[in-house]
């Protein structure tokens, strides 16, 4: 058994895709197979059931999972630790945000992380802001860019970064500019259909006594921008999302001001936050 074994089996055991944990390890699926076969020939049981069109982690898998956690995070602390140089750090960190994020916020706290630790390599990728904490949680990325929600999972460590406020935008040939103007029974709404400002949307009209009048739901508060330009309906945002839209000039914001805003931050696993490497992103 070795560390890479381990790698590869820990990817798996979360993908439950061989194919997916060959792409992203860069192994190619028979060197993937055999991995597993030899972790099982060591183990002396099967650690997935798998046919044609699943994969499936049986309960052996699951007790060498919680081994391989382990094991693999210590060895990154340790290797970490035999890496420095003169007090430099050294090695890989991944991070993982939304792309308005990565303009907004990310810019500054990578700016400030390679001006301390240039031998750091940072791995970054971007996709929905919902899927942050689940992708900490995985191990899948070290640390994330998220949004604090009544939910947070107490596994993960939480650093605030920001507030950040909800504005309602309308199309510019509404001519809406205050909250007041706006009558809830002729303008129609485009409503996120998960995520934290589904929420927060849903919390809000529930305090006013409203009843939105539901033009569509759409993924991601970036196409909610989109669709009000293009003169759908009325959205709510994040003020940062409108703040880097390409279409921002299409439409108007309006302030609410009694609406919660998001709380945004940086999150990883409670386990792992004394990791150098972690610890050393959250210092700065």
């Amino acid at each position: 058994m070795d560390i890479r074994s381990l790698e590869l089996f820990q990817h798996l055991a979360t993908s439950l895709h061989f194919a997916k944990t060959s792409d992203a390890l860069f192994v190619s699926p028979s060197t993937l197979s055999r991995a597993i076969q030899r972790l099982e020939d060591e183990c002396g049981t099967a650690l997935f059931v798998r046919d044609n069109r699943s994969v499936k982690i049986t309960a052996a898998g699951l007790k060498l999972l919680n081994f391989s956690q382990q094991t693999l995070s210590e060895w990154k602390k340790v290797k970490w630790e035999l890496q420095q140089d003169h007090q430099l750090l050294q090695g890989e960190l991944s991070l993982f945000c939304s792309v308005t994020a990565s303009y907004s916020h990310l810019p500054k706290l990578v700016n400030n992380f390679r001006h301390k630790y240039p031998r750091v390599e940072i791995h970054l990728s971007t996709g929905d802001p919902a899927l942050s904490v689940a992708k900490v949680m995985q191990q899948e990325t070290d640390a994330a860019i998220a949004i604090y929600t009544p939910d947070f999972p107490v596994e993960l460590h939480f650093l605030p970064l920001e507030d950040v406020p909800l504005v309602l935008i309308a199309p510019k040939d509404t001519l809406l500019q205050h909250l007041h103007q706006v009558d809830w029974r002729k303008h129609s709404m485009i409503l996120p259909e998960s995520g934290p400002t589904k929420r927060i949307v849903h919390h809000w009209f529930a305090e006013k006594g409203i009843r939105p009048r539901v033009y569509a739901t759409v993924g991601g508060n970036e196409a909610i921008v989109s669709m009000v330009a293009l003169g759908c309906g009325l959205g709510i945002v994040p003020q940062v999302v409108l703040d880097n839209s390409v279409v921002a000039n299409k439409v108007n914001r309006i302030e609410i001001p009694d609406i919660e805003p998001y709380k945004l931050g940086l999150c990883c696993l409670q386990k792992r936050a004394a990791e150098p490497a972690i610890q050393a992103l959250f210092s700065c």
